[in-house]
């Protein structure tokens, strides 16, 4: 089969969709539930107006930063299983730095939340990343452990520091530190659809360059391929380790900062772990880890987020099935080398006909 390799790149993700979509009307069907309704508002639910449309990329923003994060420690061959937590940290000192400088200028302001909440992420990594680099900690281990330390360390800073007359949430931060505006609100028929969205597009720039173009992302390629062979080469595999995290981190974290700046305008105390760390991952995977095709996978995780909190609207059917489609995507992607070996197989016997 000419150009496999390439088609491969191609037909795992749609593959994988295709699963989950059709397990997905299975098990709709299977307890009394009509798939082509459901999925028929779902797509009306995330994509039939300005309003949906609006929700639908407000929903994707984080998701294309937090992937971006898990993507750059991917290719430096570590499994960030903590962008959840990185992403938290970057919300805390994204809203703590809006709230506690409210007098900076709109702009100064602005930009000062958008880095503090880039750095705490890039710190909460770092750990990790140093943790790995001179001890050889599994930064699989450390990245769940640093998750669950940033759910309550937030919860405490919450409760005791931000939140107003006993209640659970900080005040909402100034005008000038939020990235909503009356244009984008009027535009998405109020939705929370704001100017996040060209932070992150501006990232998946840069993160393509520096993976590409730079000696920096030829580091970080070269240690997660063979990072004793990177060794030997001359190249100080324990900074790139630690360069790797602490930039997946800081990407997460922006992921954080512009949920916080852009949809909710404060922070609570949270019970679970925010859900773009963990569905970040799942967009990357299914991106295969590349800047370009993360922006697209990431739209179809944010269609089937919006348009699911539909289908319960026009129908019995409970809005997690939405979850057990996301679910399916992620396991077919798991096992992609069992699609590539039916490729292989396949074109092996058109080759032998």
């Amino acid at each position: 089969m000419p150009n496999s390799s390439k088609l491969f790149k191609v037909l795992v993700p749609l593959t994988s969709v295709l699963a989950g979509l059709v397990v997905g009307a299975i098990v709709m069907a299977i307890f009394g539930y009509d798939p082509f309704l459901n999925y028929a508002s779902l797509f009306t639910g995330a994509l039939g107006d300005a309003n949906a449309i609006g929700e639908t990329l407000r929903e994707l923003t984080p998701l294309i930063l937090t992937a971006l994060g898990f993507s750059i420690a991917s290719t430096a061959g570590f499994f960030n299983i903590g962008g959840a937590g990185q992403a938290l940290m970057g919300w805390m000192a994204s809203v703590s730095f809006a709230l506690n400088f409210s007098s900076l200028p709109h702009w100064l302001l602005l930009l000062g939340s958008i880095m503090a909440g880039a750095l705490a992420g890039g710190i909460w990594a770092g750990i990790a990343g140093v943790l790995k680099a001179y001890l050889g900690t599994s930064e699989v281990i450390t990245t769940i452990m640093l998750n669950y330390i940033a759910l309550y360390l937030s919860s405490f800073l919450v409760k005791n520091f931000l939140a107003q007359d006993q209640s659970d949430f900080s005040k909402t931060i100034p005008e000038g530190a939020r990235l909503r505006t009356p244009f984008l609100e009027h535009l998405t028929q109020n939705s929370t659809f704001n100017y996040g969205i060209i932070i992150s597009l501006i990232m998946v720039i840069v993160v393509y360059f520096l993976i590409q173009r730079t000696k920096v992302g030829y580091e970080y390629r070269a240690v997660g391929l063979n990072d004793k062979a990177a060794n030997y080469a001359g190249m100080n595999v324990k900074k790139v380790i630690i360069s790797a995290m602490v930039v997946s981190g800081a990407l997460a974290g922006l992921g954080g900062a512009v949920e916080g700046l852009g949809n909710y305008e404060n922070i609570y105390v949270m019970t679970s772990l925010p859900d773009i760390g963990f569905n970040g991952m799942a967009v990357s995977l299914l991106a295969s880890g590349n800047p370009i095709g993360i922006i697209f996978s990431g739209l179809l995780f944010s269609i089937l987020k919006i348009g699911g909190l539909s289908i319960s609207v026009v129908s019995t059917t409970p809005p997690e099935i939405v979850d057990i489609v996301i679910a399916t995507i992620i396991f077919f992607v798991g096992i992609n080398y069992v699609i590539k070996i039916g490729l292989e197989k396949l074109s092996k016997k058109k080759g032998e006909g």
